[in-house]
């Protein structure tokens, strides 16, 4: 190949020859821009890095290890762990696309949510092998004519099993809890909504809760899917114990979770009751 030709001559401006960097200098200047560059991108990954595990280690922490966000206990109770029961094999839930009629495949007596720590148990709603006498769930209700109705409800729509448990936990507050069973989840839903509860009271009054309104502090981001509630209080003045009730419908089953105590209950532990005993059916 021919060799390349010659640099043209720089010519000098006022007799002075500009200072033209050569090609050494200019590679110099880019490797320090470059070592610039790599040392930002290490710190920004660094800082990243340390910001990751930071995140990670918070997430990880448990609310009251967290500095700032650690809160007084607000009374809530203390739970055992729930879990569903296991399902008979080859049996949908009750929510499945397979399961048109929204039945609880599930026994029933083990759906109910089980006592807190430290709550004694009440041992007059264990019924017969774990299941309540139509009588006893009935007798709860005010009226003797609202209880013969009731009662004249449950068999026209076909009731197939009630199951019931109940306890008194340290503070003295009372909790009963009863699960009603139907063929389907279409007379369960129409028996809730038309026949024990409406949207501001419920229709038959329980025992010592004769003025009783809809709950309008239970927090409706509760919720739990494919589950309707009706929660209600006992307005003031109540008599020696205010009385708090919800029912639920959920599937083939009715809910109804009772508590009270003398003074007043508690919205806390309601709710968190009601809200555990929904998820179990949900």
């Amino acid at each position: 190949m021919p060799p390349l030709p010659a640099a043209p001559p720089v010519a000098a401006v006022g007799g002075v020859t500009p200072d033209v960097p050569s090609a050494p200098v200019k590679a110099r200047k880019d490797r320090r821009v470059l070592r610039a560059v790599l040392r930002w991108t290490a710190a920004t990954v660094v800082f990243a890095a340390v910001g990751s595990a930071a995140a990670y280690g918070i997430t990880g922490m448990k609310r009251t290890d967290v500095p700032g966000l650690a809160t007084e206990n607000d009374g809530r109770w203390d739970y055992p762990t729930i879990s569903e029961p296991p399902l008979p094999s080859g049996s949908p839930g009750p929510f499945a696309k397979l399961n048109k009629a929204g039945i609880h495949y599930a026994d029933l007596r083990e759906l109910l949510l089980p006592a807190p720590e430290g709550a004694k148990a009440d041992a007059t709603l264990r019924g017969e092998d774990g299941w309540l006498a139509r009588k006893a769930f009935l007798a709860q209700y005010a009226d003797a004519e609202g209880r013969e109705t009731l009662g004249g409800l449950l068999t026209d729509n076909a009731l197939r099993h009630i199951a019931a448990r109940g306890w008194t936990a340290a503070d003295g507050t009372r909790t009963r809890i009863y699960l009603l069973q139907f063929d389907t989840a279409a007379v369960a839903e129409d028996m809730a909504s038309t026949q024990l509860a409406n949207y501001d009271s419920p229709q038959y009054a329980l025992r010592g809760a004769d003025l009783t309104e809809r709950d309008e502090r239970f927090p409706e981001r509760s919720a739990v899917d494919d589950v309707t509630r009706y929660a209600y209080t006992e307005s003031k003045p109540y008599g020696a114990e205010q009385v708090r009730e919800a029912y639920l419908s959920a599937g083939d089953t009715v809910a109804l979770v009772v508590q009270s105590r003398k003074g007043g209950a508690s919205e806390i532990p309601f709710q968190q009751t009601v809200v555990l005993q929904s998820q179990l059916l949900g």
